[in-house]
């Protein structure tokens, strides 16, 4: 599926497994691989139910490849951004759901990579940081869109602004990950995840990638009435029936504490 050395695919029954194999420049993004990316999303095989992103190496991903920032003017630097959120948009609204495996540097482009996924495991030598406000630059793969939505506006201008970085016990309260797990160990528990979530109802899947984010920006009567519709096409699925049907009649597990 994929040409670029510098991100490997493959699948592990019907979980899509994708890593970025830059371990050298700490996996840091250019275009190519951001291109890569966009192309995976955009041709899983029918039969994924879910994928998860990891990194190999020390980090996760360490941000936009410096190098590859070019001399561009107004027009051509937005154009630039647009084919980063064109890329993200395919894996956050794409067919599956997407858990990434953090570990090391999730820092700037890595930052926004991570935020356009479903659900974040980190483990403990994951770090988070958005160098862009001291470097003189502006994030531009949707961060300003999709972190303030983990974390908040406030927590992402300080970071900005001053440069703090967080660690992964930190960043796990602030709300950038959604699970922490001991080093070494993010894409054990990210694709245990996977395969849970992959046994889900596809509908009620599709319906919390692309229609709960949405419900979550509208107006409260909008929202109601939006959750109203989803709901009524969920339960009405044949799959749902079932399942139902399996939990009233005992052939399913019920809610247990953890």
């Amino acid at each position: 599926m994929n040409q670029n050395s510098d991100i490997h695919f493959e699948m592990r029954g019907d979980i899509a497994v994708i890593r970025l194999t830059r371990p050298t420049k700490r996996n840091a993004l250019n275009d190519a691989l951001i291109a890569s990316l966009r192309h995976i999303f955009e041709n899983l095989p029918d039969n994924a139910k879910a994928a998860v992103i990891a990194g190999d190496g020390d980090h996760f991903c360490a941000g936009l490849d410096l190098s590859d920032l070019k001399e561009r003017d107004a027009g051509q630097g937005m154009h630039h951004s647009r084919s980063w959120h064109y890329a993200l948009e395919r894996l956050q609204y794409g067919p599956v759901p997407v858990i990434a495996a953090l570990h090391g540097a999730v820092v700037g482009g890595g930052l926004e990579l991570a935020s356009a996924c479903h659900i974040r495991v980190a483990d403990e030598s994951t770090f988070y940081a958005l160098p862009e406000g001291t470097r003189g630059i502006f994030v531009g793969g949707g961060g300003a869109v999709r972190i303030p939505r983990l974390i908040g506006v406030a927590r992402m201008t300080d970071m900005m602004m001053t440069g703090r970085v967080y660690n992964a016990v930190d960043g796990e309260r602030a709300g950038f990950a959604q699970y922490l797990v001991p080093n070494g160990t993010s894409f054990d528990k990210a694709f245990e995840l996977a395969q849970r979530i992959g046994s889900n109802a596809p509908l009620t899947n599709y319906a919390l990638m692309n229609v709960l984010p949405r419900i979550a920006e509208q107006p409260a009567d909008q929202g109601f009435i939006t959750e109203s519709m989803m709901s009524a096409i969920a339960q009405a699925a044949p799959e749902a029936k079932k399942r139902v049907q399996d939990f009233l009649e005992g052939r399913a597990a019920k809610v247990q504490k953890s």
